[in-house]
């Protein structure tokens, strides 16, 4: 089986920097290990230029040509298992598509407080809101038709520690039949988790690091006071929680996708963008 670790640093698609620095942080965060070769998507670096929103998706452009860029590298490397390493939530889309057409019996299990499943028409114009019902086929054609394999199924997506919905993301999951739980009293169950995982050959698992709680966990977008993004609120998990879910799903189930996303490490940035204000560290 062929591992390969995926860093796609997009930033854009969630309109924030921090999403570069944070993927290239947490590229060193996790374990090393010289099995799993580290390839990387070429997004290029912030420029604090602001882009254009084009048919409702802000730099539109720009964010096709990253999934295509990713789309191509899995094609070339031909992997059996990927994890893949954000930036914002759009990372999963190539990486699961390309899983779709490897196995069969595949579910996802979408950590995340939100669902991520926004239209253009709901005129929230950052695309990692819109990702997974991009990889349902009910995206923007401009996401969805960048898909090479079938779409997923209501059925065959399971989210823990979502939390409350706006109307329309709940209309949407409504009428694609997806069976959710708002989790704002309580996680799904292990023995849900479980039931669900035994239903499939093979996993897909997508943590965003915002389903963590913010006041306990700081490099989450609801730690910044400052950004407010399309009015949702933030995660209710402690590390110990998200770490017995993980620790259960990977145990019991062959996880062949993992994505990390949505890790902003604010003070760490800020560090970053002092010292490379100091000619002692640029000349």
């Amino acid at each position: 089986m062929k591992t390969i670790r995926l860093l796609y640093p997009d930033y854009l698609s969630g309109g924030l920097e921090t999403y570069y620095f944070g993927a290239n942080l947490l590229a060193h965060i996790l374990p090393e290990n010289e099995n799993q070769p580290l390839l990387k998507v070429p997004v290029a670096p912030p420029d604090g230029k602001e882009r254009q929103v084009t048919d409702g998706i802000y730099a539109k452009e720009e964010v096709t040509a990253g999934i295509r860029s990713a789309m191509e590298i899995l094609e070339q490397e031909k992997p059996d298992r990927i994890i893949t390493i954000g930036g914002n939530c759009i990372v999963s889309q190539a990486s699961f598509d390309y899983l779709h057409g490897l196995y069969d019996n595949l579910g996802i299990i979408w950590i995340d407080a939100h669902p991520d499943v926004s239209q253009v028409k709901d005129e929230y114009p950052n695309a990692h809101a819109m990702v997974l019902g991009s990889l349902m086929g009910s995206g923007d054609p401009a996401l969805s038709g960048l898909m090479k394999n079938r779409k997923f199924q209501a059925d065959e997506i399971l989210y823990v520690g979502l939390q409350g919905l706006h109307d329309y993301q709940e209309q949407f999951l409504r009428n694609a039949k997806v069976n959710f739980k708002v989790q704002t009293e309580e996680f799904v169950s292990e023995k849900e988790i479980l039931e669900f995982t035994e239903r499939f050959d093979h996993i897909l698992v997508h943590l965003d690091i915002d389903v963590l709680d913010p006041g306990l966990f700081h490099s989450t977008y609801f730690a910044n006071g400052e950004l407010v993004g399309d009015g949702s609120g933030g995660g209710r998990m402690t590390v110990e929680d998200l770490s017995g879910i993980l620790k259960l799903i990977t145990g019991k189930a062959d996880v062949v996708g993992f994505t990390v996303a949505e890790y902003l490490p604010f003070d760490e940035h800020r560090l970053h963008k002092m010292f490379s204000s100091l000619e002692l560290f640029t000349r």
